[in-house]
C-alpha cells in the first residue's frame, strides 16, 4: 500500500445505525445522501489536494458509505490495519455528533499514539467542548483549513511544537487545552484548489473506489460540485452558514469568494472526468453583477456544454437568464423561497414578495432554463400549521399558470434534525419564538440516538410543537406530491408509492411516540421496528429520484476518466 501521511475519515451521522431501530424519516430526502448522511464535506477533497500539492500524502476513507454499502464491513478491523502519522475526522454537520466522536473513540483505542485531528464548521463552533474529549488531540478551526492543516501536518512530521499553527486547538502532554488565536481567515479561495484530479490519482493509488465515493447511489448518479465562496452576504434566521454565523463564530467578516475564471476552470476540470450535472454552490451574483458576467464569459470561452446548475439567493429578472442562457447551453436553477407566507419569508430573513417569485419563474422559463426546482421549509419563524399547509395551496395555482413548461418542480422538507449552532435562532431562540431542547455537543451526540427524528429535533417554535412539525410534514409533502402528480410533473406510480410510503411514516411515528411513553426512549420493543424504520426513512415525503438531472453512471464514464487521466489534467500538483 503506498504510503499515506493523513487519512481523512468521514463518519455516519450515527455510528450504530446498522444496530439501531431509528426512524430518521424525511431528514434527507432532498439531498443526495441517505439519513446516515454519507457524503462528505467538498472541504476534505480541497484539503487533500493541498495537502497534496505541499508534499503531505493525505487519503480520503468514507467509512459511513462503506458501512453503509456493506452490513459486514468491519469497521474496527479496517481501522486497525490502516497506518499514518494522523487521522482526521470532519464534523461539519451538527448531524454527524455521535458518527464523529465515536470513530474518533475507535481510531484512538486503535493507535493510541497517533494524532486525532477534528475539523468543520461545528468542530469550530463546539471547539471548547470537542478538545476535552479524551479521543481528540487537534480541533482545527475557522471555514478554510488547508494552510492550517498543512503547518499542523508539519509540525507533526518533524516533531516540532504546534503552539504557533492559526486557528488550532490542541492538548499538551498535561492534558491541558490550549486555543491559538483564529488568525487565518483568507480573503480570496484561489488558493484552495479543488482538483478533481486528485481523487482519481487517490483511486488508483490506494486502489480504494469506494473508501471515495462521495454518498450512496454516486456510482449511478455522478453530480459534481464547485464552491463560489466561504462565507454569505445573507443571513437567514436558522442557517450556520449565514453572514452572522461567520462572523461570530468563524471569524469571517467578509465573504471570500472564487475568481470567476477559475470557478469556470474548476468545472472543466470536473467534466474532463465526468460527463454530468455540475452544481455551482453559491449564488453568482453575490459578489455583484461583474462577477457573475465574468464567469458566465469564462464559461462560453470553456465552451462547456455538460448540465449546470445555478442556485438562486434572491430574484433575478430577464436581463441576468438572458446572458445565462447565452453563455450557458444547458442550464437549471435551485431555488429554496422556504415559504409562501410572505410574513414567514421576511421573519425568516428573506425579503422578496410572492410576486418576485413569479417574475423569476417567468423570466428563467422564457430564457431557456431546463428545470427550476422550489425548495420549501418545516420550521421557520411564525409559521404555523395553517401556514405549512397553505404552501400546496398556492404552488397548485403558480403550477397552473406555468404548467405549459412541465419542468418546475416544488419540494418540501422539515428544518431537521437541528437548527444549526451559530445561527441568530440558536444564539436567541426567544428573540425568534424558538424554544431550544439541547444546547450542548454533548446533548445534540445523545439527541442522535433517539427512535425517531422528533425528538432528535433541538426545537420548537411558539407556533408550532415537534410534534406538529413532524405532523405538518408530512401532510404538506402528500399535498405536494397530489400536485406534481396532478400536473404530471412525476409518473402516477411514483407518486402513489410517495403516498403510501408517507401514510405508514404517520403510523410507524405513532407506534413510537406509543412505546417511549408506555416504556421510554431504550425500550426493546423499538428494536421490532427497525426494518420498518429502515425502509420509511427514505423517499417518504417525495421520491429520491426526483431530484436527480440526467447522469450518464460512473461505469458509462468510465472511458472519458481513463483518457482524461492519460492525457494529463487541468491542475498539476506543484504547478
Amino acid at each position: 500500500m503506498a504510503k499515506v501521511d493523513l487519512i481523512l475519515l468521514h463518519a455516519p451521522s450515527n455510528y450504530d445505525f446498522r444496530e439501531r431501530a431509528i426512524m430518521y424519516g424525511p431528514i434527507s430526502d432532498v439531498i443526495p445522501s441517505t439519513p446516515i448522511f454519507e457524503m462528505y464535506p467538498i472541504g476534505l477533497v480541497s484539503i487533500g489536494a493541498y495537502l497534496e500539492k505541499h508534499g503531505i500524502h493525505a487519503r480520503i476513507i468514507n467509512i459511513a458509505n462503506r458501512m453503509l454499502k456493506d452490513s459486514k464491513f468491519d469497521v474496527e478491523k479496517f481501522i486497525g490495519k490502516l497506518s499514518a502519522k494522523a487521522f482526521g475526522i470532519d464534523l461539519h454537520w451538527l448531524p454527524h455528533a455521535h458518527g464523529s466522536l465515536e470513530l474518533a473513540k475507535v481510531v484512538k483505542r486503535l493507535h493510541p499514539i497517533t494524532p486525532v485531528i477534528m475539523g468543520g464548521l461545528s468542530s469550530s463552533y463546539f471547539h471548547k467542548e470537542l478538545i476535552g474529549y479524551p479521543q481528540v488531540d487537534f480541533v482545527v478551526r475557522g471555514d478554510s483549513t488547508e494552510i492550517p492543516m498543512l503547518k499542523l501536518m508539519e509540525r507533526i512530521r518533524d516533531g516540532k511544537p504546534v503552539d504557533d499553527v492559526p486557528n488550532l486547538s490542541w492538548k499538551d502532554k498535561d492534558g491541558v487545552a490550549h486555543h491559538n488565536p483564529l488568525s487565518f481567515v483568507p480573503a480570496s479561495l484561489d488558493e484552495m484548489p479543488l482538483d478533481y484530479a486528485y481523487p482519481v490519482k487517490s483511486v488508483l493509488r490506494y486502489r480504494d473506489l469506494a473508501g471515495l465515493t462521495p454518498f450512496g447511489n454516486w456510482m449511478d448518479y455522478p453530480i459534481t460540485c464547485v464552491v463560489t465562496c466561504r462565507g454569505c452576504n445573507y443571513d437567514c434566521a436558522t442557517c450556520g452558514g449565514s453572514r452572522h454565523a461567520y462572523k461570530n463564530s468563524f471569524g469571517r467578516e467578509k465573504t471570500a469568494f472564487r475568481s470567476p475564471k477559475l470557478l469556470a476552470k474548476d468545472i472543466v476540470s470536473i467534466q474532463r472526468y465526468l460527463n454530468g450535472p455540475v452544481f455551482v454552490i453559491g449564488d453568482i451574483r453575490q459578489k455583484g453583477e461583474e462577477y457573475a458576467d465574468e464567469f458566465l464569459k469564462a464559461m462560453n470561452e470553456a465552451r462547456v456544454r455538460g448540465p449546470i446548475i445555478l442556485e438562486l439567493f434572491s430574484p433575478a429578472g430577464s436581463d441576468f437568464f438572458a446572458k445565462v442562457n447565452k453563455y450557458i447551453p444547458n442550464y437549471n436553477i435551485q431555488w429554496s423561497p422556504d415559504s409562501t407566507d410572505e410574513e414567514v419569508r421576511h421573519a425568516f430573513g428573506k425579503g422578496y414578495s410572492n410576486r418576485e417569485i413569479e417574475t423569476t419563474i417567468q423570466s428563467a422559463l422564457e430564457n431557456g432554463c431546463r428545470r427550476l426546482d422550489l425548495f420549501f421549509m418545516i420550521g421557520l419563524p411564525r409559521q404555523t400549521y395553517a401556514s405549512v399547509m397553505g404552501d400546496a395551496a398556492y404552488l397548485r395555482s403558480l403550477l397552473k399558470e406555468f404548467n405549459r413548461y412541465k419542468n418546475v418542480l416544488p419540494f418540501i422538507s422539515p428544518l431537521a434534525p437541528f437548527v444549526d449552532p451559530g445561527s441568530k435562532v440558536f444564539e436567541n431562540p426567544d428573540k425568534y419564538g424558538y424554544r431550544m431542547f439541547y444546547r450542548s455537543l454533548e446533548e445534540h451526540r445523545q439527541a442522535l440516538k433517539s427512535p425517531s427524528w422528533k425528538y432528535m429535533l433541538n426545537y420548537e417554535t411558539q407556533c408550532m410543537s415537534r410534534n406538529d412539525i413532524v405532523m405538518s410534514t408530512y401532510e404538506s409533502a402528500r399535498a405536494f406530491n397530489q400536485l406534481k402528480m396532478d400536473y404530471e410533473l412525476i409518473p402516477r406510480q411514483m407518486a402513489e408509492g410517495v403516498e403510501a410510503r408517507a401514510c405508514s411514516a404517520i403510523n410507524l411515528m405513532k407506534t413510537i411516540d406509543r412505546i417511549v411513553a408506555e416504556h421510554g426512549m431504550d425500550s426493546e420493543e423499538i428494536m421490532s421496528l427497525k426494518k420498518d424504520a429502515d425502509k420509511l426513512s427514505s423517499s417518504s415525503i417525495c421520491q429520491k429520484k426526483e431530484l436527480h438531472w440526467p447522469a450518464a453512471s460512473f461505469m458509462r464514464n468510465a472511458p472519458r476518466i481513463i483518457w482524461a487521466f492519460a492525457t494529463g489534467s487541468e491542475y498539476r500538483y506543484g504547478a
